[in-house]
């Protein structure tokens, strides 16, 4: 909770808690918690889970008032069974905060700018028009801060985004629209940070109904340490995605058959990942080049790129280093191998790779999945590892669990605390790249690992 949602029930819990007969200050806490309530529409921001809270501040305000001006004499039976209620009202709060990003560990400050990217020299396969492929990115990178700079919502158009997740994991539409209320530790359309080393690239590709600023907290960690990360919103993979124009591209679910044993099923995902490969080498197209309009021009080190991805995205990661020599690493999360090209399955990559499994994903032995992965594994050349983390699921890898303390329940993350879940995956992310990027070396990639819920994939 936030700090004038904590003040509110706190008000309410010692008036209430309070034995009778209550001092005067005592019983004017249900109107300072009223007006706590107006400071926090103007300051935090109204959100659902409150209404219980603001309902009861304003009845209690009433209901105080009138005592000390009246000569109603209530029983003091109602005040504790009220009492019940301030702690269920406390609890949806509590269960549904608004998300926070902690600020990363890195030097930098973070900047972050989106841009609409049009590809003229590909077609759209999946908006049932001819048209050019038109997608979102998002950009973390490296910034020099000014005061007047504003901080960076975690996701832009959270009153369209909100209601698509919730519904695609079987919530009430409405249920996660506090999050249009979370900010990251970013600041919108910052300057470049000036520096005398050009800054490596990243490429982050989502998973099939992700979208690009699912990994945000670890896109923050990176750019705090010197990279400039893209985050590609995949046009019609993604749950939903929102143009600059108002226009709007729902995910579209003929792009990937949800029958998984679709005997077509390898031959159209390869499509799609052929599709998401292409939006990153046109990526890396424009923030590579020397045009007036890239304002990362001037600090991108062509030499030094990297991608990685989760799920589908960490598939569509390794088809893109596949086949684009400019990939010069690569790192995927739970990657799924069935949309990779049968080519890359086969000779494998050159460049060094990393390979991270939730232990729900590493469990299913026998997924096609999984004997995929085996088939294409042997063939990498410079392969750093393949772990699985113990007591994580699918989405432990984004920021998804941090939408609640019941995310489990949710199915939003596995048992294994989430600070310590993106203590891992953080560690092994930057250390990856500052090994095969900036050449500085790391002993977390030697066996046995040093975290005792990390194991080497079978």
């Amino acid at each position: 909770m936030r700090p004038l949602e904590i003040l509110i029930p706190s008000f309410l819990t010692l008036y209430l808690a309070w034995s009778h007969p209550r001092p005067l200050a005592v019983r004017l806490l249900p109107a300072l918690a009223l007006l706590v309530t107006l400071i926090h529409f103007a300051v935090e921001g109204y959100r659902w889970q409150m209404i219980p809270l603001y309902a009861l501040a304003s009845l209690l305000a009433i209901s105080a008032l009138t005592k000390i001006f009246g000569t109603s004499d209530w029983k003091s039976t109602a005040s504790y069974l009220t009492l019940v209620l301030v702690a269920v009202s406390t609890a949806l709060p509590i269960l549904l905060p608004v998300p926070r990003i902690p600020a990363p560990s890195g030097p930098f400050q973070v900047g972050t700018r989106i841009l609409e990217m049009v590809d003229e020299s590909r077609r759209e396969l999946y908006s049932g028009k001819d048209e050019p492929r038109r997608y979102m990115i998002q950009v973390w990178y490296p910034a020099d801060v000014k005061a007047t700079d504003d901080r960076a919502s975690w996701m832009e158009r959270a009153d369209i985004f909100a209601p698509a997740i919730a519904t695609y994991i079987d919530l009430p539409s409405f249920f996660l629209d506090h999050l249009a209320l979370a900010q990251i530790p970013a600041y919108k359309n910052a300057d470049v940070a000036a520096s005398a080393e050009k800054f490596p690239v990243i490429l982050f590709s989502h998973g099939w109904n992700g979208f690009n600023a699912q990994n945000a907290g670890q896109a923050l960690e990176l750019a705090s340490h010197g990279y400039i990360v893209i985050g590609i919103q995949h046009t019609y993979g993604a749950v939903v995605t929102v143009f600059p124009d108002g226009s709007i591209a729902p995910n579209n679910p003929n792009a990937l058959p949800s029958d998984a044993d679709d005997p077509n099923y390898e031959e159209v995902a390869r499509i799609l990942a052929g599709q998401w490969a292409g939006d990153m080498s046109h990526t890396l197209d424009l923030i590579l080049s020397a045009d007036d309009s890239n304002p990362f021009a001037s600090s991108v080190d062509s030499a030094r790129v990297g991608a990685y991805g989760h799920s589908t995205g960490g598939g569509a990661a390794i088809q893109f280093c596949g086949i684009d020599s400019r990939c010069r690493s690569v790192l995927g999360m739970d990657p799924f191998m069935r949309p990779v090209s049968a080519e890359v399955i086969e000779s494998g990559l050159p460049m060094p790779s990393f390979f991270m499994f939730s232990q729900a994903w590493a469990d299913i032995t026998d997924s096609k999945n999984n004997r995929l992965f085996r088939e294409f594994n042997p063939h990498n050349q410079n392969n750093l590892g393949v772990i699985v983390i113990d007591g994580t699921r699918h989405y432990d890898f984004s920021d998804l669990p941090l939408f609640s303390p019941i995310a489990p329940q949710l199915g939003l993350k596995g048992p294994l605390n989430g600070k310590r879940v993106t203590e891992i995956v953080n560690n092994y992310l930057i250390d990856f790249f500052e090994l095969t990027l900036r050449d500085n070396p790391s002993g977390l990639f030697d066996n046995p690992s040093p975290y005792s819920e990390v194991k080497v994939y079978q």
